[in-house]
């Protein structure tokens, strides 16, 4: 069957990193996990007799049913499934089997999946997936795009280079301190990364606990729970509906969102940078520019990242409005949606790697720098004007723009211009290096 995502197509290998956590058979993994941690945890509580207590060796055999959960053992749940018509269920009816088959006669399969909606299942196997894909893949990618926008940062800290506001050249600045103000960005949205924390829900059909309640009143369910959720690494949530509200999908979407933004502005500047010849671009045997322009090496690796970032914060953004909202106690409109969530994370980890890519191969060249900056001696008047106001002049910005505004002005106009100057002597001479440097 041939793909119908490019994810799983065209870029397939790009993104196999992501696998053990968005696919539907990480998903399968991920509920079998749940359930049997709640087994455990079930045949762990005092308050419940008609359970023992697992054995070391049956747990670390349990442990293995997720370790080992191939491709071969989702078929048995997809093939339940074709009866069920329900996921977590046919995931229950796989697990009574097999633990069976590992318990033996004391296995109480009524405990299995006892007192649950489906939504306890699935929302926590989301929160440890998404949360997992997280730390071991998407915030050390993110990291590396960091530490290479970086590293073009410090070695061009002091290459000066010509700005533009509004289109136009404007006062001189630097390429590293340029490249800084990336670094910046998103080391602030890294480190609310960081901080994120997704929740769980685990409270039953309406989330109060009623079903527990029914058969164990004397257990408390409400710090069972909350035990259970902190052990899956998750923060649990005291009052819900049947659901997850998925304000923590929201707002790692919105965080996400923010990171795309700022990247596409990185993509949309290098571009220009290498439009203007401030950046070369090293060149890569057999590669091919245009099919019919041989002199081509294409921005192309930028032209991507920007092109699947925005393709990522669209599904983040619908995530982030559609999501928290889901009609009384619950309705269906969230599960279709949550599918998705490993396509935006898929398409913003392949624009990471064509960043990578791309920042890997830029050059800079000092000439064009230098170039750009001699032909608009204009953009010193800022300077001059500054430190003519500080010696006094009230009107210094007025004589500044009657000599430059809208005219060509060389370097010598403006050398001449400060000579003439009633200022400090240290001032016109540092204003004059300055001009002399330029």
């Amino acid at each position: 069957m041939q793909p119908l995502s490019p994810l799983d197509g065209r870029y397939a290998s790009k993104v196999e990193a992501l696998r053990p956590f968005f696919t539907e058979e990480a998903l399968m993994r991920a509920r079998i996990f749940i359930e049997i941690s709640y087994f455990a945890a079930l045949a762990d509580e005092k308050g419940i007799p008609e359970l023992k207590v697992l054995t070391a060796r049956e747990k670390e055999a349990m442990q293995a049913l997720v370790d080992d959960f191939d491709d071969k053992e989702a078929q048995k749940v997809r093939d339940i499934e074709k009866k069920t018509n329900h996921d977590v269920k046919a995931i229950e009816y796989y697990l009574q089997k097999e633990l069976q088959k590992i318990v033996g006669a004391k296995f109480k399969n009524e405990f299995l999946h006892f007192a649950l909606t489906s939504e306890d299942v699935n929302n926590l196997a989301y929160g440890v997936l998404i949360s997992d894909a997280i730390r071991k893949v998407l915030r050390p990618e993110l990291q590396a795009v960091i530490t290479a926008i970086r590293a073009h940062a410090t070695s061009n800290m002091k290459r000066r280079m010509l700005s533009l506001t509004h289109g136009q050249p404007a006062t001189p600045t630097t390429l590293g301190k340029e490249m800084m103000v990336f670094v910046e960005r998103l080391e602030r949205q890294r480190d609310s990364l960081v901080g994120f924390q997704m929740c769980g829900k685990f409270g039953g059909a309406v989330g109060n606990y009623a079903a527990h309640r029914s058969a164990y009143p004397d257990l408390n369910w409400d710090a069972f729970g909350r035990k259970f959720i902190k052990s899956l690494k998750l923060d649990p949530l005291a009052f819900t509906t049947q659901i997850n509200p998925h304000d923590d999908v929201a707002e790692l979407s919105h965080i996400y969102v923010r990171i795309n933004t700022i990247l596409i502005d990185l993509s949309r500047d290098i571009w220009s940078y290498i439009s203007r010849g401030v950046f070369g671009q090293r060149t890569v045997t057999g590669e091919v520019g245009s099919s019919t322009m041989p002199h081509k090496v294409n921005p192309i690796d930028f032209e991507n990242a920007e092109g699947n970032l925005g393709m990522s914060s669209a599904l983040f953004m619908h995530f982030a409005e559609k999501l928290p909202i889901s009609r009384l106690q619950r309705d269906l409109t969230d599960s279709t949606v949550q599918r998705n969530i490993g396509v935006a994370f898929g398409y913003h980890f392949l624009a990471l790697a064509s960043l990578q890519k791309g920042l890997g191969k830029l050059t800079v060249n000092k000439e064009v720098l230098a170039e750009e900056l001699h032909a608009h001696p204009e953009v010193m008047t800022e300077a001059v004007q500054t430190v003519m106001r500080k010696n006094g002049f009230g009107d210094a910005y007025e004589r500044m723009k009657a000599l430059s505004r809208g005219k060509r002005v060389t370097w010598e106009d403006l050398r001449i211009f400060v000579e003439k100057l009633d200022i400090r002597k240290e001032d016109k001479k540092r204003l004059l290096t300055l001009l002399q440097r330029s």
